[in-house]
């Protein structure tokens, strides 16, 4: 049975950097050919980075991914690994497609290509076109048509784009009908939570459809809202796991596998789905036996509160990297949203860019201004106070503002703070609003809804407790100084805007609001359904009906890491303008 030694590439590229991510390609490739791989893949689109969006509707950008290609293909060669088959994900456009409707302009398409020789010796295109959730493949890409098998030291390796294995049909079956060994499926698959679970079962269960060993090589990193997890998983035919990668990691799965030989005739024709068998063969004769380095292995996974919290830490370093930023700005209040989100900056920059600045008024509490302090003592963050109580006072002699127009001109003051310290310092501005707060808009237009970046907006309010207290809890098992004050978690959550104010004024129980919540925001049922499920309808009715009305502000608050299957924004997207009410 032939071998075949193959290299996974699981690594983060930037949209639009197509020198620097060519240049990473070019040195995991380096990587994997030290490691003496026959075989190297990297992910969907990473040469352009993903996911490109509109940019993929502008000729100047498809060609500049092509040109970036074939230059990629050429500079391979020239390092010295032309005769090392690399798989790179990169922009193409279709040049038999004709102009119609309904079709995008230029006829762009998420592709792959096989470098080999110094040139580009094979390309395809996705086959299935996913248009839910934050895909909008249908806009951008025309679909692929083909079946690429290659054949590499005696053995055929389908390939694959994420979605085709997604999605019932096409590649996979197709993948059986052509007969080949390996089936590679690169990816950039978003991070949800409990995504991975899903993830092994759609590869076992794909691989013994396709009736031969399946590899799903994934991205790392992050992009604006989505974070890469990367977990890219090989499995056998019958579905075993042979190797398994690290979840939020970079880095390369060199893998030894024995495979089926190649039929004396390559395949050829139409298969499954109207595919066209698109066969090359790179070398045909098997490689002389050798001894096995390379077994694979089964990376510890993390447990949910690890995951999740690591997807935030990931997301924001990612956006604050690749948008040219080193410091970030916090206002503390000594709550639990600013004391997590301050945990997780740390974590991602290193406390030494992370800059925190309490904002009292009169009616904020000794204990809120200590535990803001404390926090920043913690985790080594720089901290100041700047009082807002003169600037208040200002405001009311000139307005006279009461209610709720005088507990909001304190946050207004916080934001408009905070962004004259961003401008004179360089900063850019955290927002600490979470999912829940967001959902019934419980938040600040101007205030503390100012920020570049939400680390927690798809976080809820039930979550950041629990997220907080394994943080910490993870801190005392290394033997390290937990980041976040006991008292911010323990103490009811407040805005303290008026005198002895709480959340549940206002809001019902977290863990009771946040149910609800899911139900309705995650999962898009109705208010009947989420009646039927236990809850009062008097509560349902009041919820919603804060959820709905509270759509502008959310159209305002800035991107945030998606961590679940509905992040406000990319995920929900819902009119502004709108009279319908499950409330009735």
């Amino acid at each position: 049975m032939p071998q075949l030694r193959l290299a996974l590439n699981q690594i983060d590229s930037t949209v639009g950097d197509l020198a620097g991510n060519a240049e990473s390609i070019v040195r995991w490739t380096r990587h994997s050919a030290e490691q003496g791989a026959h075989l190297v893949a990297f992910p969907e689109m990473v040469l352009t980075g993903y996911p490109v969006e509109d940019l993929a509707l502008r000729p100047s950008f498809v060609e500049a991914s092509r040109s970036a290609l074939h230059a990629l293909a050429a500079r391979l060669a020239d390092e010295g690994f032309g005769e090392l088959p690399v798989i790179v994900g990169y922009l193409d456009r279709c040049e038999t497609a004709q102009p119609k409707f309904g079709q995008p302009a230029g006829a762009p398409q998420n592709a792959a290509a096989v470098l080999h020789g110094g040139r580009v010796a094979l390309t395809f295109a996705k086959h299935h076109l996913p248009n839910y959730g934050v895909f909008d493949e249908f806009r951008y890409f025309v679909p692929g048509d083909t079946m690429p098998v290659i054949r590499v030291h005696g053995v055929d390796v389908a390939l694959a784009i994420c979605e085709d294995l997604w999605q019932e049909g096409g590649r996979v079956p197709a993948t059986r009908t052509a007969g080949a060994g390996l089936l590679i499926s690169i990816n950039a698959s978003p991070y949800e939570q409990n995504k991975d679970d899903t993830r092994l079962e759609l590869v076992r269960k794909r691989a013994q459809e396709a009736g031969c060993t399946t590899a799903y090589l994934a991205m790392i990193g992050g992009q604006d809202e989505l974070v890469f997890d990367g977990d890219s998983i090989v499995v056998d035919r019958d579905g075993e796991v042979v190797a398994r990668a690290p979840q939020f990691a970079e880095g390369c799965v060199v893998l030894d596998l024995d495979l089926p030989a190649a039929s004396p005739e390559p395949p050829s024709g139409l298969v499954d789905d109207g595919l066209r068998i698109d066969h090359l063969t790179i070398s045909s004769e098997p490689i002389a036996a050798y001894e096995p380095e390379f077994a694979g292995g089964y990376a510890d996974r993390l447990d949910d509160d690890e995951e999740v919290y690591s997807a935030l830490v990931v997301g924001l370093r990612a956006y604050v990297a690749k948008n040219g930023f080193k410091t970030v700005l916090i206002g503390l209040s000594g709550g639990i949203d600013s004391a997590l989100t301050a945990a997780i900056a740390c974590d991602a920059l290193g406390s030494d860019n992370v800059y925190g600045v309490a904002m009292p008024s009169k009616y904020s509490s000794d204990h809120s201004k200590g535990d803001a302090a404390e926090l920043a003592r913690r985790t080594g963050l720089h901290f100041r106070t700047v009082p807002i109580e003169p600037m208040f006072d200002a405001y009311m002699g000139e307005l006279g503002l009461t209610g709720l127009a005088e507990e909001n001109l304190q946050s207004r003051l916080r934001g408009t703070m905070l962004m004259a310290i961003s401008n004179q310092e360089g900063h850019i501005v955290l927002a600490p609003g979470n999912k829940s707060e967001l959902a019934v808009g419980y938040s600040t237009l101007y205030g503390d809804s100012v920020g570049a970046y939400g680390p927690i907006k798809d976080v809820y309010k039930t979550s950041i407790f629990r997220l907080a207290n394994w943080r910490n809890r993870a801190a005392a098992e290394r033997g390290e100084t937990p980041p976040i004050p006991e008292n911010s978690i323990t103490k009811p959550p407040s805005a303290e805007l008026r005198p002895g104010q709480v959340d549940t004024d206002s809001l019902p129980d977290y863990p009771v609001l946040d149910a609800i919540l899911e139900l309705y925001v995650d999962r898009d049922q109705g208010a009947d359904a989420i009646v039927a499920a236990g809850f009062d309808r008097e509560l349902v009715t009041r919820t919603l009906r804060l959820v709905d009305t509270a759509e502008y502000k959310r159209r305002q608050y800035p991107p945030g890491t998606k961590i679940s299957a509905k992040v406000f924004g990319k995920d929900r997207r819902l009119p502004i303008t709108n009279r319908w009410r499950e409330s009735g």
